[in-house]
């Protein structure tokens, strides 16, 4: 689910305060061919964003060369925890490469000792050993391997099947899509591997029942039982809410894989590093999985992912055997040490977790007034979603949504493209280091530009029906 923006210049209304600034047309007639060039060269997924060509991006903000400053409600989708660009970050990465270690593969680094230790200090005590990698679907088809190749330690080659769960996202790699519950993205796959499958998830939305029974069941009718079970990957919380399942059936499913030596893995991708008013988001659920996957904020700005698992679990392949080339970049290394010290330091899991009611009362009093069509809201720290439906029913609305996030682009409010399995989510995720009048400001922007898209949806209705 996708569509374009348009990248034809509209005049919009002149914008100054203290956290946005819009003084010409949008997109910028001089960003024009730039916009054409890349739609010219890239293949047509890459069309789904705002046409905004970023110049540089500080902290909650984010501007282009010709005056425009947006106030950055998308993280460079939630990449950017502790805010665009910070010094610290900066000058990390510069001392880094004046160090003139840029590579060096899988061959010992001071960087990569040093940022495997941070991450250990920061994790359960249980979850001993890092493996760094690049990219979040990387993480996430690395868990799937260790999950597997421990089910068939302990329970033969019968055991390898991989639970994940409906509207679940992991990644774009054939694996992770396979692991995920977006049914329309695994089309081109064709011969999905069938000990790979997904089970409702308990959002209390789309999924009314909550249950653990639920889960069962489930499994129950693809005529499998906990001995053919390697491993049950879930998002701490399912980004397209984000919606979090209740902690009794979170603690009920981890007592179930230990029980049956399944391995359990939380994609913590979106969801670590302070995201959720918690450092790690499965902390709200008061347990431990076997494995985490992290990556996005982890550095806020440069491509690092990880893997931190149990050692039991992350030793079991001879040296060589599971490398990466790219693996703890010394550059990213020294991203990721700044960022995670920066949040640590500043403490920005606890600024997210105080502005929490404030995002969550501002969504509600949007939906409280117009209940017909916003379906759903949720937030949890600093991530929240807003969920348009068509009036009165539950049938995702993609289209209110994608007009919602392109009002607020031109009235200085950034957000990106709709998420969520319907592509009907308007998916809020700002730096963790944004203030309180920031963040009400966004909100009444928000507000603003969900009255306007409804009232174009009901004369356009109105249109219609004359």
């Amino acid at each position: 689910m996708g569509k374009e923006y348009s990248i034809t210049p509209v005049s919009v209304p002149h914008v100054e305060t203290k956290h946005r600034r819009i003084q010409t047309a949008l997109p910028h007639p001089d960003s024009v061919p730039v916009l054409e060039k890349l739609r010219s060269l890239e293949p047509i997924s890459m069309r789904g964003m705002p046409p905004i060509v970023w110049d540089k991006a500080e902290d909650y903000y984010v501007y282009d060369r010709h005056g425009n400053k947006w106030l950055d409600w998308s993280s460079g989708v939630l990449v950017t925890n502790a805010g665009h660009g910070v010094k610290e970050v900066r000058e990390a990465i510069i001392a880094q490469v004046q160090s003139g270690l840029l590579h060096n593969y899988v061959f010992p680094s001071e960087e990569r000792a040093e940022l495997t230790e941070l991450l250990i200090s920061l994790a359960p005590a249980d979850l001993k050993k890092v493996f760094l990698l690049t990219t979040g679907s990387e993480a996430t088809e690395c868990a799937i391997k260790l999950s597997r190749s421990h089910g068939i330690k302990v329970g033969g080659r019968g055991k390898i099947g991989i639970i994940g769960f409906e509207r679940g996202f992991h990644g774009r790699t054939l694996g992770s899509q396979q692991a995920g519950g977006m049914a329309g993205q695994k089309n081109w796959i064709v011969n999905e591997d069938p000990a790979i499958f997904t089970v409702p998830f308990p959002d209390g939305y789309w999924q009314p029942d909550v249950s653990f029974e639920c889960f069962l069941k489930a499994i129950d009718q693809r005529g499998l039982k906990p001995e053919n079970i390697a491993g049950v990957m879930m998002e701490t919380y399912q980004g397209v809410g984000p919606d979090f399942a209740p902690t009794e059936y979170v603690r009920q499913l981890a007592a179930w894989c230990k029980k049956h030596q399944i391995v359990l893995t939380f994609d913590e991708v979106q969801a670590g590093f302070g995201r959720t008013g918690k450092f790690w988001a499965f902390e709200h659920y008061g347990l431990t999985p076997d494995i985490i996957c992290c990556g996005k904020g982890i550095s806020s700005s440069l491509p690092l992912s990880a893997v931190i698992g149990r050692a039991e679990i992350m030793d079991q392949f001879p040296p060589g055997s599971m490398t990466s080339t790219h693996t703890g970049n010394p550059v990213c290394c020294a991203a990721a040490m700044a960022a995670i010290r920066k949040i640590l330091r500043e403490k920005m899991t606890e600024n997210a977790a105080a502005l929490e009611p404030v995002l969550l009362a501002g969504l509600q009093k949007i939906q409280a007034q117009y209940p017909e069509v916003i379906g759903h809201v949720t937030a949890k720290g600093l991530v929240a979603g807003m969920q348009t439906v068509k009036p009165g029913t539950k049938d995702p609305d993609h289209d209110l949504a994608h007009r919602i996030i392109e009002l607020c682009y031109q009235r200085g409010l950034l957000l990106f493209a709709p998420v969520g399995a319907w592509g009907q989510t308007v998916k809020i995720a700002p730096p963790l280091s944004i203030p309180k009048d920031a963040l009400q400001e966004g909100l009444t922007v928000l507000e603003e530009a969900t009255a306007q898209a409804i009232s174009e949806l009901v004369a356009e209705e109105v249109l219609q029906a004359a």
